[in-house]
């Protein structure tokens, strides 16, 4: 049912003061996140879907908690405190509190049913006005309902709401359940709170008996059944957060390829919601995308790759990688085996290889990265390529410094950056070197020992080298110098193999 019609009401109230026990959490159960965002944050998302004119938030169990995470999410929220939890009729008296003078509708819902929608809020408030209802409760039918509140109808009409517990044999059998949602009128459902026993089992003050209220005063109670029943499913403990959290993935993954992106293998890929993506992007096995991560046409990403708050160019390509609060240009690649830490940039056609760890750097256009490389806290210019197993020493023990290496420079493998330092536009750095200056443009830095070779040291010290044997077997000529005595071994000394050696 597509629902266009003025869809504001006087208020939403939102219960949130539950305990959460279940969860064996030290965290608030409204905090937990499901597909990126808290339980707390969809169930919001969907009040305002009514456009309320106040919406209301009764807070309670670790309320120090939920109010700071308001002030994040909701801060023009009003919150309302239940000290004690009393029942659900009893949290909806604290917010009525707050909606003295409310008329028109007030509707109620819970901050842990992250699957329903603003839409079929609205759905719910269509059925109400269309039926002219005093009290219009949301129901789905369910294939297992245990634990579930049952509705009780007559001849098709809502007589009442039974719990579980407080069921009998017959009204067990029953498939329709309470989701716990409704649309009231603010006047029979302020009279009907004020009417509420704890006559239960519970000794708690059920917000269903105001149904069996408005009955009494002649007033009408009609049903919306939500045939997706999905959105009228709570979380109670982490086994639920993981299987709503599964159907939410699978919805968005859902999404994502009716909108023209490729998921080969939907049930081992993670979206979360605030991602974006443009048409042909590919996404391979065990991908999983996080944050405000936005991806251009034309990438792939994965196999076994996790970006959060990164944004990827048209075409790039992401192998086996992480990457945090990143930029990646159109057509770079990254990866196998890379870690992308926050502040990266990597522009067009660049390249960060296999076992590269970068932060707060900045690597130009068509500049490689290749392999082995540790790289923070740099900026390479465009076209420059640095070696492999080089390091960027920005560190020195108290402070960070930053190296920056010039357009179409060339930096030799297995070298050392020791920074604060300046490499020139296409300058070179032979392997190996340890700079600790600036090198000036179109230089050549060379900032290593020299190579001595000694021809015959094998042959001399082979008593102190694993290559004793290999020289026994092909003797070298001993060198002058050392048959006249410039050595360890004293000219005319005993050069001959002991037993244990030639063991």
């Amino acid at each position: 049912m597509v629902v266009d019609f003025d869809s504001s009401v006087a208020a939403v109230i939102l219960l949130a003061a539950g305990a959460g026990t279940r969860m064996k959490s030290s965290t608030s159960k409204l905090l937990h996140i499901l597909c990126g965002r808290s339980l707390l944050s969809w169930s919001l998302a969907a009040a305002e879907g009514v456009a309320p004119q106040k919406l209301v938030v009764v807070v309670g169990h670790e309320r120090e908690q939920v109010e700071a995470h308001l002030d994040q999410i909701a801060p023009n929220v009003t919150r309302v405190v239940q000290e004690e939890q009393k029942g659900t009729g009893h949290a909806v008296s604290c917010a009525m509190e707050k909606l003295a003078d409310a008329t028109g509708e007030i509707v109620v819902t819970y901050g842990d049913v992250p699957l329903l929608t603003g839409e079929t809020l609205r759905r719910l408030l269509a059925v109400h006005r269309q039926e002219n209802n005093a009290v219009t409760v949301m129901t789905s039918i369910v294939d297992d309902p245990t634990g579930y509140g049952r509705i009780l109808r007559t001849g098709g009409d809502v007589t009442g709401i039974v719990e579980h517990r407080d069921a009998d044999a017959t009204q067990i059998a029953i498939r329709e359940i309470n989701s716990g949602i409704y649309v009231f009128d603010a006047e029979i459902l302020r009279a009907g709170l004020a009417s509420l026993q704890p006559d239960n089992d519970q000794n708690q003050l059920y917000l269903t008996d105001v149904l069996g209220f408005a009955r009494t005063q002649g007033k009408k109670v009609g049903a919306y059944i939500e045939a997706d029943h999905w959105q009228t499913e709570g979380v109670n403990d982490r086994a639920q957060l993981a299987t709503l959290a599964a159907e939410m993935n699978r919805r968005i993954i859902r999404h994502w390829m009716r909108q023209g992106v490729t998921v080969i293998d939907p049930s081992t890929t993670w979206v979360e919601a605030g991602v974006s993506m443009e048409p042909d992007v590919e996404l391979w096995p065990g991908t999983i995308l996080c944050g405000a991560t936005s991806i251009a046409a034309g990438a792939v990403i994965g196999p076994d790759t996790r970006l959060t708050d990164v944004e990827v160019g048209p075409g790039a390509q992401i192998l086996r990688s992480e990457a945090i609060l990143s930029m990646i240009g159109a057509k770079a690649t990254v990866g196998p085996f890379s870690y992308l830490r926050a502040g990266t940039q990597l522009g067009s056609k660049g390249k960060i290889g296999g076992f590269v760890e970068t932060k707060n750097a900045i690597i130009g256009d068509g500049a490689k990265v290749p392999h082995l490389t540790y790289c923070g806290d740099a900026e390479i210019g465009d076209g420059t390529n640095v070696g492999a197993g080089t390091i960027f020493a920005n560190y020195d023990g108290t402070n960070k410094h930053r190296t920056i290496v010039g357009k179409n420079a060339f930096v030799g493998s297995q070298s050392v950056l020791v920074a604060p330092v300046n490499i020139g536009d296409d300058a070179f750095v032979a392997a190996g070197s340890t700079l600790t200056g600036d090198v000036g443009e179109g230089e050549l830095a060379v900032a290593r020992g020299q190579q001595r070779n000694i021809p015959g040291w094998v042959e001399t010290f082979r008593d102190r080298t694993r290559a004793k044997k290999a020289a026994t077997i092909n003797p070298t000529p001993i060198p002058p110098a050392v048959q006249e005595g410039d050595g360890p071994l004293e000219a005319g000394a005993d050069t001959t193999p002991t037993s244990t050696e030639k063991e």
